[in-house]
Order: structure tokens, then C-alpha cells, then sequence
């Protein structure tokens, strides 16, 4: 995975992420520039199975994909992009301790801060979608510029890649 098929892997990791955050930035604008009631703003797949966007146990699998994901290509990173992946990671890490919350109190049906709903910390100072749709952004910031230091890697760099990801690019 972090070798030859270090590129497939990551670009159907990178596709899984992008329809994601896709899906929170049609949310935002269906609140924002379409002024629908947040309860009908359920982005695009939500429209047609409305119980996506209240399914706990989904947005918890989706966390652990992007955690499992972020750790297992890992290693196919090395000098900045290593960095920057690690930045998106310990995001993410966070970014699934707070749906790990959700999760538990959907299930219990014990609500922090006596909320009515699962709240996440953050969620008690900031609306679930503008928070989520910040999460999953400054996840896919560091990814991004993880990519490109990936796909342009010093010359020092090159020699301790073990992927093929940067080798039909012209060297930087």
C-alpha cells in the first residue's frame, strides 16, 4: 500500500475524502446561500436518504476510515509531506474523539450539557454544521499540502521514498 500501490491507494483515499467534505460544503450552501432550514439541509445524499444525516454510527465509520486511512498511508510519506500528513492526522484524531462522544451518547441517550441531541465539546460553542464542515476542512488543508510536497519532493527527499507516486514528475 505505502509502495507501488501507494499512488491507487491514495488517489481512492483522496476521492473518498473529497465526496465527503463535497458533502458538507453543499450542506453549508444549502443554509447559506439557499436560506433552507438546517433541518432540510442534508447535502446532496441526504436528499434522497434523509437518515444519512442523523446516523451517529455512519459519521463515527467515516471518522475511523479517515483515521485508519491517514495512519495507514503514512509511511508513504517522508520529509514535509510526512509532516503536514501528521498535522491532518492529529486533526483527525480529535476530529473522531468528538464523533466517538456522538456516537456514545446517541446510544445511551445521555446528552452532554443537558442538550436534547448528542453535542459534541465544540459543538456547545458552534453550530454541528459550521463545526464539522471546519473540521473536515482543516483536515483536508494539511492533506493537500501534504500531496504536494508528496508529488514534488526534494532530491533528499526522492531517495527516502519507497512509493512511485512523484517518479513520472519532473524533478524539483
Amino acid at each position: 500500500m505505502n509502495g507501488a500501490g501507494h499512488r491507487l491507494t491514495l488517489g481512492v483515499f483522496m476521492f473518498i475524502v473529497l465526496a465527503h467534505w463535497a458533502e458538507h460544503l453543499v450542506q453549508a450552501a444549502q443554509i447559506w446561500a439557499f436560506n433552507q432550514p438546517r433541518p432540510q439541509a442534508r447535502g446532496v445524499l441526504g436528499q434522497f436518504y434523509p437518515w444519512l444525516v442523523s446516523s451517529e454510527l455512519l459519521h463515527y465509520g467515516y471518522a475511523i476510515v479517515m483515521l485508519i486511512g491517514l495512519f495507514a498511508l503514512r509511511d508513504g510519506f517522508v520529509g514535509r509531506a510526512r509532516t503536514w500528513w501528521t498535522v491532518a492526522l492529529a486533526i483527525q484524531f480529535w476530529h473522531h474523539i468528538e464523533h466517538l462522544l456522538l456516537l456514545i451518547q446517541a446510544q445511551t441517550h445521555n446528552y452532554l450539557f443537558g442538550a436534547a441531541v448528542p453535542t459534541s465539546i465544540l459543538q456547545y460553542f458552534y453550530p454541528r454544521v459550521e463545526l464539522h464542515l471546519f473540521y473536515n476542512t482543516i483536515v483536508f488543508v494539511p492533506m493537500v499540502v501534504a500531496m504536494y510536497f508528496h508529488l514534488r519532493p526534494k532530491d533528499a527527499e526522492r531517495e527516502l521514498t519507497v512509493c512511485t507516486c512523484a517518479r513520472e514528475l519532473v524533478r524539483v
